[in-house]
């Protein structure tokens, strides 16, 4: 039998590439796998030789001990691959196709997904709406950090690139399609940005820096991004943000009134998530500063896109309500100000296909954005830590070497 290896959790903020089980079209049981979906048979299902899998900020929030994961899950939901097994009843997908793969998993026949809010699939996961590769809480669904996985519901939820020639050629901007170019499209997109918007976007990681091009895309006149890491910073300039450090400056709403003459913009995006700082130097964790600093920073009747990670179940909180994801948000202030507010995983179906489109004819430029950075299967261990310092960087594994 062919063999496996992937990124697996090992607990203590830690992750090891081992042996793992080569993937079949059926879901076995292993860690986090709930009872009631073991033995799902899935011969809807293909299998991928993994092209590029990248390391996410949400792959972070487990590895750090800040979510239930249990020790032994294999990791990884952003995936691009080619097809080398199709199931019985795929009827469109074909061997040799190479194609990327949402990370919401999604069954294409429940109401939710009939609706495009594939994020919230009714029938992938018995415990919750929505299911993902490879993470906690998600339906148990093995990750994709890895040589080989299984993808379920092919002919529903792959996006196959037209050309392999080309999609090679462009495989470091189309490997952001899975996840983190949708998702940072999504906060733009649902926050309201439109032609001559001013746009605040919280966080300078890969997620962030993708709604920032994602704003200029959709034709924002000035994007100002804020983070806590001078790289990070210097990676949104270099594509003609504004930027605000915020280890300096504890008072956005002076910063933003310097660039733009008023102390607020028209829309924000929350790139950060549960973990967010505090501002100023020294400044410790305060899990509710983006949320209560984009309501202070965005006018009234503006929307706020939140793709930024929130959890029902934090470990790792300083205080027992963020354990259990009740945070102190000054929701009046939104409310008085009549803000809008856009919350959850994102549809990455909704938007992929046309930000594919953006990428083949050059338009969108997300790997120079992100500063896509190329690492081998054996080197996933050392880019989490260097993602953890919090380097400019958006690792793209390459388990078998197919990059140039």
């Amino acid at each position: 039998m062919q063999g496996n290896r992937g990124v697996v959790y090992t607990g203590n903020g830690s992750v090891e590439v081992q042996d793992i089980k080569y993937p079949d079209l059926v879901l076995r049981d292993g860690p986090g796998v709930p009872k009631s979906n073991v033995g799902r048979k899935c011969e809807h299902g293909v299998i991928l030789k993994v092209i590029t899998t990248n390391i996410c900020g949400s792959d972070q929030h487990m590895v750090r001990g800040r979510t239930t994961a249990p020790e032994g899950l294999v990791l990884g939901h952003e995936i691009t691959g080619e097809v080398i097994e199709v199931g019985r009843d795929v009827e469109f997908v074909k061997k040799g196709d190479i194609a990327s793969v949402p990370f919401n998993i999604a069954c294409g026949r429940c109401v939710m997904c009939r609706e495009q809010k594939t994020h919230i699939c009714t029938n992938v996961n018995p415990e919750r709406p929505g299911a993902a590769y490879g993470y906690v809480d998600m339906g148990g669904w093995v990750g994709g950090q890895s040589e080989y996985v299984m993808v379920p519901y092919a002919d529903f939820q792959l996006l196959v690139f037209p050309d392999k020639e080309q999609a090679m050629e462009k495989i470091l901007d189309l490997t952001m399609l899975s996840d983190i170019f949708p998702t940072g499209y999504h906060g733009a997109y649902t926050a309201g940005v439109r032609t001559g918007s001013t746009v605040y976007i919280a966080g300078a990681g890969p997620v962030g820096l993708a709604a920032a091009h994602s704003a200029q895309l959709l034709g924002a006149s000035r994007v100002i991004v804020g983070d806590m890491k001078d790289d990070r910073l210097k990676q949104a300039e270099s594509f003609g943000c504004d930027t605000v450090n915020l280890t300096k400056h504890d008072r956005l709403g002076e910063q933003i009134e310097q660039l733009l003459g008023v102390p607020e913009v028209d829309c924000s995006v929350d790139a950060v998530g549960f973990e967010a700082s505090g501002h100023g130097e020294g400044a410790e964790e305060k899990p509710a500063q983006v949320l209560n600093t984009i309501m202070d920073v965005t006018q009234a009747g503006g929307g706020l896109g939140i793709p930024g990670l929130y959890v029902t179940e934090d470990p790792g909180a300083s205080d027992k309500d963020a354990q259990t994801g009740s945070l102190k948000v000054r929701f009046g202030l939104g409310w008085a100000k009549a803000h809008s507010f856009a919350t959850g995983q994102t549809p990455a179906m909704k938007y992929n296909r046309d930000l594919m489109r953006a990428v083949l004819s050059g338009q969108a430029q997300i790997a120079k954005a992100v500063n896509a950075t190329v690492i081998s299967l054996d080197e996933a261990p050392g880019g989490y830590k260097d993602f953890d310092s919090g380097v400019a960087k958006k690792f793209v594994i390459d388990p078998h070497g197919m990059l140039k």
